[in-house]
């Protein structure tokens, strides 16, 4: 405070005079520049200020000679008459800077590229291929130029126009070819062309071979996806996708994070190539291309990411400044880019190095003690790939004219190995003004050294600094202030401190040549633990069952030993201590090695060890294995602890890993590592070293608050093998963050080898290499200003799982009905093979040639379906593939299904004993479980128990129509005295119709009560004097009572009379049958009570299902089925012919041979008509009068 308060004193007084400057900047800097060998050129530059401004000219930090060749311009520019290439003794690409200089200092230009024309060999040429006439043909070129080259492509020696329905030429250098025909059979070549170049690539012969007569359905499938681009702003990037299949796929694009694309700057080029023109950030990110089946949910995808790169710019600029003398200067920059740009600060077009009073924080520069050299032009400079770019300010130096003269005959005295004597004269001029003195001391040696400040009073002019490093020379000066201002630096003096014992011993390394020494070696101790020169070391080992030790005393100049003569397989410790001229430090802890077996002939040698610490808290371990060494190896063995703790290991690495990183260490923690390969026969030869760990400021070794970790972590599956983590940097901007570890390892861990520590500097990352559907468990932390963070809390998620390799397995159709098959399967082999879904194909031979398919999805907990609405005579053709989130696995073997036809289907649905072989393969048909076979064993219970009632009912009134009939035959003698006592038969009813229908009146029985009637409506049947009004037309028939045998009877239209009734939809009719159920010793034969069997499956969603009939999933209201092509009608034809079950008709719908002429039958005498019990069925469809 005292020293703050002194500095602000000058600022208070009126300055006598008024600063000021013309300020110094660029009207015109150098640019990028290609040019051809030869050629000349010329790099512009132009700056403004007070006259007079020299300007020089840098090539790669280094001053241009001119010369003949080479020439400044009046006006600035650097003009080259001819540009020499790579060819010549000197070239002239590199990196080009302009400095500017006037009285008030200079400024340096942003950096101009020169370089040359240039065009390499063709790095992928195209290759010959073979293509189905109709498919899809694809060559490529590529070839580095500068600048890019333009690719265009001939055919047969011709060039191909740019723009064609067919073929699509990308920028890129790929031709895609659609629809191939004979016609595009021949040879294609690429030639590429810049302004200097023209090359032309070797000759592909493309052949077409002729189409099949029909092409099978095909999913779609990528053969050129998008590939990950690095790309430049305002550039034109092209995401390639080209797919086949059949029906042709359908490609779109989209986003991962699900942005809209910005449809200003994009569009598509051929049938699926995305094209971004003037390329923007926030084009960035991952990229879909999505091929999709035409009308169905079948689709596959590709991925790929676009990086834009953006040059540097600036977010905050430095200001120019006016400070007094001893006063302190922060100039702030922050720049942005991608990548991150490099900060670096420029004084009068110099590079600044952090030394003592000037310090480097990245966004800023801090001068402490200001002196008048410091009054300059400080530049700000930000550099990535992309570019750069400088911003300037002005520092003044305001110096105050009753300023007291510096402190002077400055001399200092070592006191001991920490401890130095300082002391100095006052100044000779206005010394009784003197308030207090600062001194400033730092380190002598190196670069980027902290410069130290201690406040005295004047009472004193000596002082005892303490805290310094021993063995170490450091640079001291004073500083005198007065009331109106600090005097100048005092001379500078160096001084040493005196040698210490060593702070810590040497970390030691062992390894086994034979079963009979070990090598032990060992690094020098970095200088701040030396604390002098080292004189000797002094090594000490014993066996660990003996309590003797055997000391060596070694020179301090080497370091290694090999101890030979000792036992083979047995266990030695080993200790090093190192010694200065002053005296032995501490010695190191026991480190145990274990000698080799005697017999270990075939044992691999150990390896040559090497750890650094990169951090403190990571160890690189890198190792080399001898080449000499003869043994065969499976691999390496590696093992650390921390002093004094549990061992950690083994962790297995491959024998192509020479390189492993261990981290989540400890700060200043030693650390014990030991190497070993091994091979199926044993373990070989062990390599053990020591190595500690950097102390880094952190809250165990200060009391300073640890920064927050990174929050919002975010993480997402990209892929079976990759996870995206996105997070957010802490909420602190006084700090500038150097980087991210991202911990990464599958829950459940048990072996330390799977975790993975990954550094970088961005706030996202793709974690790749992960295993297909396994969780795992991220955390981060940062790393800044020497600080590290704890970890953000842990996020947890899984990898997707794989697509399906392999198709189901055990595919099965059995034909259980004349119109219904049902399938099963098995999912596909492996056991982390995920499925969510099933896809059926079937199809009949001949909509199999057609292409035509139908389609049928399961869930991927369900193993079967139903295929019903087969048609008789036909076979079907089926085959099942699984998928998942992923994508869709290959299809099954196709196998397939006869369905019989109708005349034999009757046969084939007669109950057949299986013998025990057809028994056992039959019931592989069927995976039931517990639950279903209870489900089914209670539905045919019920079943039977409505059989069963509905028969006794029928028996019931068959008996009551019989009695019902006797009667009115009885009333009707009485009343029709010609009638005959017997209902004459059919032949004789057919002579004697034609007399009888016009002398003779029939006798009607009334319907009976009871009878079936349609709940919806009525049965329409209308009866006049002639009989019922007929329907001709009919369609599905339900049929509730069928007569065992029929009696077909010729008859004349529109007059007749009619005995009995047979009655089904559409089809009103009264029939005679001699053979009827109420004729001695005949029963009535019973058909399926309601005519149409339920449903096997069953949906919540069936409403407006078609076709399929398969629990109403597929439909064209539903998103998730669709056919593939035209709807295959399976609904059987039905016939106008009657056919008994004996003869393989439908035992569910017997129908008359002519539905519009009824049957009638009359006796011509006095008879009474029997009628036999009515056989009623019903139809939504109404009959016309």
């Amino acid at each position: 405070m005292l020293l703050r308060a002194l500095l602000l004193l000058p600022l208070l007084r009126p300055v006598p005079g008024v600063w000021c400057f013309s300020e110094l900047f660029f009207i015109k800097e150098p640019q990028d520049v290609t040019v051809t060998r030869k050629d000349p050129v010329v790099l512009d530059c132009q700056a403004h200020g007070e006259v007079p401004i020299k300007i020089t000219w840098l090539k790669n930090g280094a001053k241009v000679s001119e010369n003949k060749r080479i020439q400044v311009l009046s006006n600035g520019s650097l003009y080259i008459s001819e540009v020499e290439g790579r060819r010549g003794e000197q070239s002239d690409e590199g990196f080009y800077q302009c400095l500017a200089m006037n009285k008030y200092g200079a400024i340096l230009s942003q950096k101009a590229h020169l370089t040359l024309s240039t065009i390499s060999a063709f790095e992928v040429q195209p290759v010959s291929t073979e293509v189905h006439e109709g498919g899809v043909a694809r060559f490529a070129c590529k070839i580095s130029s500068n600048p890019p080259a333009v690719i265009t492509w001939e055919f047969n020696r011709t060039s191909l126009p740019i723009t064609m329905d067919r073929i699509t030429a990308l920028p890129t250098g790929i031709l895609q070819i659609y629809d191939v025909g004979q016609r595009d059979a021949g040879s294609y070549r690429c030639v590429a062309t810049t302004v200097a170049h023209r090359r032309k690539s070797m000759e592909a012969s493309l052949t077409v071979i002729s189409a099949k007569e029909s092409k099978s359905f095909h999913i779609p499938n990528i053969i050129a996806g998008p590939q990950n681009i690095t790309t430049s702003l305002h550039q034109t990037v092209i995401l390639e996708c080209m797919a086949t299949g059949n029906p042709k796929p359908i490609i779109s694009w989209s986003r991962l994070d699900h942005k809209s694309i910005d449809v200003f700057n994009t569009r598509v080029l051929g049938t699926g190539n995305l094209m971004i023109s003037d390329v923007k950030l926030q084009h960035a990110g991952i990229y879909v291309c999505r091929a999709t089946t035409p009308g169905t949910r079948n689709f596959t995808v590709a991925l790929a990411t676009l990086t834009v790169l953006a040059p540097p710019s600036f977010v905050e600029w430095p200001e120019s400044l006016t400070r007094p003398r001893a006063g302190t200067a922060r100039f702030v920059c922050q720049a942005e880019g991608i990548p991150s740009p490099k900060m670096s600060w420029l004084k009068n077009g110099r590079k600044i190095h952090s030394n003592g009073r000037i310090k480097m924080y990245n966004s800023k520069l801090v001068i402490n003690q200001i002196i008048p050299e410091d009054d300059a032009i400080y530049q700000c400079m930000a550099e990535n790939s992309q570019g750069s770019i400088l911003s300037r300010a002005r520092l003044t130096v305001v110096m105050s004219e009753d300023r007291p003269s510096a402190p002077y005959n400055v001399h200092a005295e070592t006191m001991s190995s920490s401890a130095i004597l300082l002391a100095w004269e006052r100044p000779l001029y206005n010394s009784d003004k003197v308030i207090a003195y600062s001194v400033h001391y730092m380190k002598a040696e190196g670069l980027n050294n902290e410069e130290y400040q201690v406040v005295i009073g004047n009472d004193t002019t000596h002082y005892i600094i303490d805290d310094l490093e021993p063995a170490s020379n450091y640079t001291f000066y004073i500083v005198a202030y007065m009331p109106m201002g600090a005097s100048q630096m005092s001379d500078h003096v160096i001084q040493n401190t005196l040698e210490d014992v060593p702070l810590r011993p040497p970390e030691i390394s062992l390894t086994s040549r034979s079963p009979t020494d070990i090598l032990i070696s060992w690094l020098p101790i970095p200088a701040k633990y030396r604390r002098g020169q080292v004189v000797l070391y002094r090594l000490s080992f014993r066996l660990s069952t003996e309590n003797s030790i055997q000391v060596l005393e070694l020179p301090g100049t080497i370091h290694e030993y090999l101890l030979e003569g000792l036992k083979p397989d047995s266990v030695y410790l080993v200790r090093i201590t190192a010694a200065t001229r002053v005296g032995l430090g501490e010695s190191s802890v026991w480190t145990s090695h274990r000698t080799p077996k005697a017999t270990s002939v075939r044992a691999p040698k150990s390896p040559e060890l090497h750890l650094e610490p990169l951090n403190c808290t990571t160890i690189s371990v890198k190792w080399q294995q001898d080449t000499d060494d003869t043994a065969a190896i499976q691999g390496y063995k590696l093992y650390y602890k921390e002093e004094g703790q549990q061992e950690n290991g083994p962790i297995l690495l491959d024998t192509r890993d020479l390189l492993y990183t261990l981290s989540g260490l400890d700060p200043r923690r030693k650390y014990h590592v030991r190497l070993l390969a091994y091979n199926n026969m044993e373990d070989g030869y062990q390599a053990d070293q020591t190595v500690s760990t950097p102390g880094c400021v952190s809250v165990r070794d200060r009391m300073v608050p640890p920064p927050p970790p990174p929050h919002h972590l975010y993480a997402k599956a990209n892929t079976s093998s990759s996870i995206f983590l996105h997070w957010r940097r802490p909420a602190f901007t006084t700090a500038q963050i150097i980087n991210y570890t991202i911990r990464c390892n599958p829950v459940g861990l048990q072996n330390a080898s799977l975790v993975l520590y990954l550094q970088t500097s961005e706030t996202h990352m793709l974690v790749q290499g992960l295993e297909p559907n396994t969780k795992y468990e991220f955390a981060v932390r940062l790393h800044v200003d020497q600080l590290s963070s704890p970890w953000s809390p842990v996020v947890y998620h899984s990898t997707l799982p794989e697509a399906p390799a392999g198709p189901p397995v055990g595919v099965k159709v059995t034909l259980i009905e004349d119109d219904t098959a049902l399938v099963s399967w098995k999912p596909p082999d492996g056991p982390e093979t995920v499925v969510t879904r099933y896809t059926i194909l079937y199809a009949s031979r001949k909509a199999w040639i057609a292409g035509e398919w139908q389609v049928l999805h399961r869930e991927g907990a369900i193993t079967m379906a139903l295929l019903e609405n087969l048609v008789a005579g036909n076979v079907y053709i089926v085959k099942i593939s699984a998928s998942n989130e992923v994508g869709e696995g290959p299809f099954s073997n196709s196998v397939e299904l006869a369905v019989l036809p109708k005349e034999t289907s009757e046969s084939n649905q007669r109950p057949k004993r299986l013998d025990s072989a057809d028994a056992k393969v039959y019931s592989g048909y069927y995976h039931l479980d517990q639950k279903s076979m209870t489900g089914i064993a209670v539905g045919v219970g019920i079943a039977l128990t409505c059989i069963l009632i509905c028969v006794l009912i029928l028996i019931y009134r068959s008996k009551a129509r019989k009695s019902s009939a006797s009667k009115i035959a009885q009333n009707g003698t009485q009343q029709l005295p010609r009638a005959n006592a017997s209902l004459a038969s059919g032949n004789e009813v057919g002579k004697n119709l034609e007399g009888a229908i016009e002398n003779e009146e029939s006798l009607m029985p009334m319907i009976m009560p009871n009878s079936f009637i349609d709940a919806k409506g009525g049965t329409d049947l209308i009866i006049n004097s002639y009989g019922p009004i007929i329907k001709n037309n009919s369609k599905k028939k339900w049929v509730f009572f069928q007569d065992s045998k029929k009696i077909k009877v010729e008859q004349p239209p529109k007059k007749f009379t009619q005995a009995a009734c047979f009655y089904q939809p559409g089809t009103t009719v009264l029939i005679s049958d001699e053979d009827s159920p109420s004729s001695p010793g005949q029963t009535a034969n019973f058909s399926r009570p309601f005519g149409v069997a339920p449903d096997t499956e069953h949906s919540a969603n069936s409403e407006g299902s078609h076709e399929t009939g398969d629990s109403g999933r597929f439909s064209h209201e539903s998103n998730d089925e669709i056919h593939l092509s035209s709807v295959i009608s399976t609904t059987p034809p039905t016939s106008n012919s009657f056919t008994g079950s004996e003869s393989g008709g439908d035992p569910m719908m017997r129908k008359c041979e002519d539905p519009a002429v009824p049957s009638v039958a009359e006796q011509t005498s006095s008879s009474v008509l029997q009628l036999p019990p009515a056989m009623l069925s019903f139809d939504k469809n109404d009959f016309p009068i």
